[in-house]
């Protein structure tokens, strides 16, 4: 019965970031070869630039994406929930993330204790371009309502991986 679960459900991605959706998008998410698939493992020293980011969908419509560690500073203590990590709008639909506007630029991941979820959420646009400010904090932003005042709606794909502190003689 479990292998039928939603990952994003069995992750608490739903719940503690967004709300459950139906995805009706492809994402794909690779760090070098790479791909990231939910609740997969990778290496903070391996996510140190951004991620290649490819969506589906057609050109005339236009996406958000944002990544957030919704685990800051401890998965046990999250005081920090969400921890804002990259912010890119104006995605042209089938394309790839470098084709939007940056609005805030990526952080890697860098999880100081426990292991972290590193969350991957898309958002269909209502309008081909959007203005957005970058966020005044990284700490305590909310994909919620983030979604909820640039008028995105639910997602349209999602997708998180796990990282957690590599020892200092593996880091590179």
């Amino acid at each position: 019965m479990t292998s039928n679960m939603d990952p994003l459900v069995v992750g608490r991605v739903v719940g503690d970031v967004i709300d459950m959706f139906v995805p009706c998008i492809n994402m794909s998410v690779r760090y070098g070869p790479k791909r990231v698939s939910n609740g997969c493992d990778i290496k903070p020293s391996i996510a140190q630039q951004p991620p290649k980011v490819k969506i589906s969908g057609q050109p005339i419509e236009s996406y958000t994406l944002v990544m957030t560690d919704p685990d800051a500073p401890s998965p046990s203590e999250p005081t920090m929930r969400e921890w804002i990590h990259w912010i890119v709008v104006n995605i042209p639909g089938g394309t790839d993330a470098s084709q939007g506007k940056e609005v805030l630029g990526y952080m890697a991941p860098c999880p100081p204790v426990g292991i972290h979820r590193y969350v991957f959420v898309l958002f269909r646009q209502e309008a081909s371009t959007i203005a957005v400010d970058p966020p005044s904090a990284r700490n305590n932003f909310s994909t919620r309502e983030f979604a909820d005042r640039h008028h995105l709606g639910l997602p349209v794909a999602a997708v998180y991986f796990n990282a957690h502190k590599e020892p200092a003689s593996r880091r590179s």
